[in-house]
């Protein structure tokens, strides 16, 4: 039987926490247009996901979120204001913050129910459709950007691809942790799935990132909307009642991750991108150096 494998033109992207870790600062902005140098968190996702051959995205916001939609709408009055002034650089750097009508949808997030909840409130847009996810909190830089890595693993084994990265043992009870199969030190095959687990009982350290593949199977799992872990509907979960059923696959992605989610990994992305910027570098450097001894 031959694997029919649909194109991957859709992602979900879930932004709706309150980002309390950056209070007060998100007190009246949303987390993810916090920015890394001159991009916000939301514009590294949604420049990966287009890297990637993405050509419609979702944004599962909440309350207080609407920037995050005026930000990829076209700023007439500042575009004219711009090239008025022949301030083109600038004009330019504008580009990529716009996204084709039609092309962005927004759900909103009622009640804060975990990311399968989240996921589930964005079934119109999914239908029967394979989807990405990339969670804006985590950023990665690599040559290759990472959604466009599993999609190059999508492309050949269809199914289901998620990013996965080891991790210390004691720190598997903050994550969704592999059961693997067959490893070839790249690609690993998943033979199970389990959310946050103790140390002593996880069955490895391969932890899941922010960014997946996953097909419309996981759909019906999700409406069931049962609670797991933290007494949230887990993403996890549900992708754990897939498996066997379709092609499940983890990749070690090729790149450096940075959790954007805490104070620590966002100082850490602010310094690893702002000292390769042709711009920044060398001022970068030289004023780490009065801060290092």
């Amino acid at each position: 039987m031959t694997l029919v494998i649909k194109p991957l033109r859709k992602a979900v992207l879930p932004v709706a926490g309150l980002g309390t870790r950056f209070l007060p600062a998100t007190k009246a902005m949303p987390k993810e247009m916090l920015p890394v140098v001159d991009r916000p968190l939301i514009q590294y996702a949604i420049d990966e996901a287009r890297a990637a051959g993405i050509e419609e995205f979702c944004l599962i916001t909440g309350r207080g979120k609407d920037s995050l939609i005026d930000y990829f709408d076209v700023a007439f009055e500042l575009e004219t204001t711009l090239r008025e002034r022949n301030k083109l650089d600038a004009l330019e750097a504008l580009g990529p913050t716009s996204i084709e009508a039609g092309a962005l949808s927004a759900v909103r997030q009622q009640e804060p129910l975990g990311l399968g909840h989240a996921i589930w409130c964005a079934r119109s847009f999914i239908g029967d459709d394979p989807f990405a996810i990339l969670l804006p909190d985590d950023v990665v830089k690599s040559d290759v950007p990472c959604l466009k890595q599993l999609v190059d693993v999508y492309n050949q084994t269809g199914g289901n691809v998620l990013a996965v990265t080891e991790v210390p043992r004691e720190h598997t009870n903050r994550y969704g942790i592999l059961k693997t199969g067959e490893d070839d030190g790249r690609l690993v095959e998943v033979k199970g799935l389990v959310e946050k687990p103790k140390p002593e009982d996880a069955p490895s350290n391969l932890s899941i990132i922010g960014r997946y593949i996953l097909t419309a199977d996981v759909m019906p799992h999700l409406s069931k909307l049962e609670r797991g872990a933290g007494g949230e509907v887990q993403l996890t979960d549900a992708m754990a009642k897939v498996i066997g059923h379709a092609p499940f696959h983890g990749l070690r992605y090729e790149g450096r991750r940075f959790d954007c989610g805490n104070k620590v990994g966002y100082l850490e992305a602010q310094i690893a991108f702002s000292i390769d910027r042709p711009d920044l570098g060398d001022a970068v450097r030289a004023f780490l150096k009065n801060y290092t001894g």
